[in-house]
């Protein structure tokens, strides 16, 4: 049985920015959150790269991160444990 997630995220800063480049870590469906999409309708696709548009917050504990997949032409609001960075790789390969 999987543990809680007691990480309170918004403690620290996101991990992400705005206008910032990310990739999808998961294969992602819909849960019911996103009306233009079937119940368990794949939204995203692991490795589909996006960028950041906006920073909110759920339950005051984690952020969510509004990513624009411009190749599906969809917003999806994800987790930061379920992106990876791709502007921090491309810097760091210089």
């Amino acid at each position: 049985m999987p543990e809680p997630d007691d990480t309170v995220e918004i403690y620290a800063p996101p991990l992400f920015e705005p206008g910032e480049k990310v990739q999808s870590r998961f294969t992602v469906k819909n849960d019911g959150t996103m009306w233009d999409a079937e119940l368990g309708e794949v939204v995203v696709h692991k490795g589909d790269v996006g960028y950041v548009r906006d920073i909110g917050t759920y339950l005051q504990r984690y952020y969510i991160y509004a990513v624009e997949f411009v190749g599906r032409q969809r917003i999806v609001g994800m987790r930061g444990r379920e992106l990876i960075g791709l502007d921090i790789q491309q810097e760091g390969s210089r």
